[in-house]
């Protein structure tokens, strides 16, 4: 859903975003499609991979406990670098 607040996705970060919901979570490791996590909301290219429970649920998500993220001992750079590691290895 986009938020009324910030502008249209270029057709750059469209075609990133689109490359980041193709990976696996970049907490959990579960399998994709995931859902794209702005560190900065409008900052597309600094999106990574979630699946929902880690990206929105009340417990495990970022927007929720992060009690997952804790369990892992990750933060939203760390998973920021391995997202960017595993797109400029592919």
């Amino acid at each position: 859903m986009q938020s009324k607040n910030k502008p249209s996705m270029t057709k750059a970060e469209r075609e990133h975003v689109g490359r980041i919901k193709e990976m696996p979570c970049g907490v959990c490791e579960a399998s994709g499609p995931s859902e794209a996590h702005e560190l900065k909301q409008g900052q597309w290219f600094t999106s990574i991979p979630l699946c929902a429970d880690c990206h929105r649920g009340p417990f495990n998500g970022i927007h929720g406990q992060s009690r997952i993220w804790a369990v892992y001992k990750l933060d939203e750079q760390e998973v920021l670098n391995e997202t960017i590691r595993q797109l400029l290895a592919a």
